[in-house]
């Protein structure tokens, strides 16, 4: 930090109240203000607590080249549900993902489905290792000015 750099105080009010979901998406800053206004005004859930990681819920989805992250994730998870008292959870996975498209070297119509099905597949996971049943996924699709965010069953 520069020597002569100022504190900066958030305009935004603090509120101590839990609210008992998190999200657990893809850490493309491209997508995180969309991401948010989803969660915040689409599903009205404020002050969620979050889990960034490139794939975002790839990890928990059994892909051998997230097998490190998927332990660091479920340790995170088992915490938050814990210590803030997580009832529910909602799972991001966004079109032209990196993860996918690199470390797993999909490629579209492939790529897409997979996803999908990773948040199929996640979603189980997060149950088997938390007991919650309350999750929701989504998949954000790019369209040319917007992020349309489109439900997927789990």
């Amino acid at each position: 930090m520069p020597e002569d750099a100022l504190p900066y105080d958030s305009r935004v009010a603090y509120d101590r109240r839990r609210i008992g979901a998190g999200a657990i998406y893809c850490s493309d800053g491209r997508v995180g203000e969309h991401f948010d206004d989803f969660l915040q005004n689409g599903l009205g859930l404020p002050r969620y607590d979050r889990i960034a990681l490139p794939g975002g819920a790839a990890c928990l989805a059994g892909h051998p080249q997230a097998h490190l992250e998927e332990q660091g994730v479920v340790d995170e998870l088992q915490f938050l549900v814990q210590a803030h008292g997580l009832k529910r959870i909602v799972l991001i996975a966004h079109e032209g993902c990196a993860f996918y498209s690199n470390r797993l070297e999909l490629k579209e119509p492939r790529l897409t489905l997979v996803q999908r099905a990773d948040l199929v597949r996640a979603a189980a996971s997060i149950h088997r290792v938390t007991g919650i049943t309350n999750i929701d996924a989504y998949f954000a699709r790019l369209l040319e000015d917007k992020v349309r965010f489109e439900a997927v069953e789990v």
